[in-house]
This record gives C-alpha cells, structure tokens and sequence, in this order.
C-alpha cells in the first residue's frame, strides 16, 4: 500500500503543525500520542520528521525518522520510524538511517508498524525489546542508549552506510515517497 493524500490536513501532536492528512499520517501521530501519554517521554525530547544527511554517488540526500528521541542531556537517544509493512523488513535501513544521524549515531531505533514494534541496538542489531508494550520509558531509554553507545562513523563507514540507506530508500522514491501517479 502507498501512501497517498487523503485531502485535507491533520494537526501534528508535538508540535501543533497543521499536516497534509495522508494514509499513515494519523498512525504517525498515534506514534507520537503514545510515546508521550503511555510511556512518560517528555514532548519537548521528541522531534518530528527527524531529518538524517547522507551522500550517494555524490548526490546529497535526507532521509527522515518519523520520530526522533532525545536524552536529557541534548544527545541523540533513539530514532522511531513507522512502517507500513512487515516490521523486520525495516531495522536494516533503520540501522542505516541510525548509524548516519550526526553528530553521534543514535544508540537505539525503533521499528514499528502500530501493531508490532522492534526496538534494536544500533551497534550490533540485537533486539532489546519487540511488541508496543515492551517499549521503555524516557529513563529507560537514557539507560539503554548509554549502554549501547557507539562512535560516529569513520568516512568509509559512513560510505557503506549511505549506500545501504540510499538502495532502500531509492525504493521509497520509485512511487511512495514523490507523486505517485493512481489509477
């Protein structure tokens, strides 16, 4: 399924942001909802529409997570990114994604349809937790994030990186993610 507009607009929970109202727009707000209402994340850590820089074959690109988690002490915790589709299709862009954020990686990222969730460390891919009530709470979090640290990328890491960022998302871009012409 693509996501398509559904006309009209929806106001973003963070932020207040009048939205265009698409497909998986409201998910993404439910996202947002319950990371605030159900896990105790304070608003003013979380960022919408997370923009990620990445270069491939000298091009530049952005990629963004629906979601972006911050720690209390400003860095970067966790990124979340909403899938429409089977969740563990996802972590290995979502682990590209979260390897590239700058100036640190992000130590933790969450893949979740709004039915299934996968939270993963970013170092090594190891799930930490699966299923939307197993997500951790702001401190918990914290925690985890400082446990799975990692260092920023070298330069032909973040080249590999890109790259597997940017085949995945050359996907998004075929039709879902720039004017998909329907029937």
């Amino acid at each position: 399924m693509h996501e398509v507009s559904l006309g009209g607009v929806i106001a973003d929970y963070l932020t207040g942001e009048q939205l265009e109202r698409t497909t998986y727009e409201d998910l993404r707000q439910a996202l947002a909802k319950f990371l605030v209402e159900e896990r105790g994340f304070a608003p003013a850590l979380l960022r919408p529409r997370h923009a990620v820089a990445y270069s491939a074959g000298g091009e530049q690109y952005e990629r963004l997570a629906d979601i972006a988690v911050f720690c209390a002490s400003g860095n970067l915790c966790m990124l979340v990114v909403f899938c429409p589709g089977q969740v563990h299709t996802y972590t290995r862009e979502v682990t590209a994604l979260a390897r590239l954020a700058l100036p640190h990686p992000s130590p933790l990222a969450v893949v979740t349809d709004m039915r299934e969730a996968e939270l993963f460390a970013v170092k090594d891919g190891t799930i930490l937790a699966r299923g939307l009530s197993a997500l951790p709470d702001q401190a918990e979090t914290e925690r985890l994030a400082a446990v799975h640290a990692l260092p920023p990328l070298n330069a032909e890491q973040r080249d590999k990186e890109s790259r597997i960022l940017h085949a995945y998302t050359g996907f998004l871009k075929t039709c879902c993610g720039e004017n998909c012409p329907l029937p």
